[in-house]
């Protein structure tokens, strides 16, 4: 017989997911809470919308919340660095 964790994620009642590693559901129940906080942000705002909609909406946001947050710099590559260094020190010579 073999023994077996499940975590399981439940929300209002009604349950939601079930994983087997406690950190997975803790976040898919942090994005449930997060997309909640969001649903009712929405239900303030100018535009009206049906409660199915309202809610796929802020799950869809949720699920993208790194993408919202704006285009994200790219690290310099070691070339780059290593390129500008030498144009530094041909002009240091000059």
């Amino acid at each position: 017989m073999a023994v077996e964790v499940q975590y399981r994620v439940v929300r209002n009642g009604i349950e939601k997911m079930t994983f087997t590693n406690k950190k997975e559901a803790d976040a898919y129940d942090r994005l449930l809470e997060l997309a909640e906080h969001i649903e009712t942000v929405l239900e303030q705002g100018p535009v009206n919308l049906e409660e199915t909609d309202r809610e796929a909406l802020a799950l869809f946001l949720a699920q993208h919340q790194a993408e919202l947050t704006g285009p994200k710099k790219k690290p310099a590559r070691k070339a780059d660095k290593a390129e500008k260094a030498g144009d530094d020190a041909i002009k240091a010579v000059a």
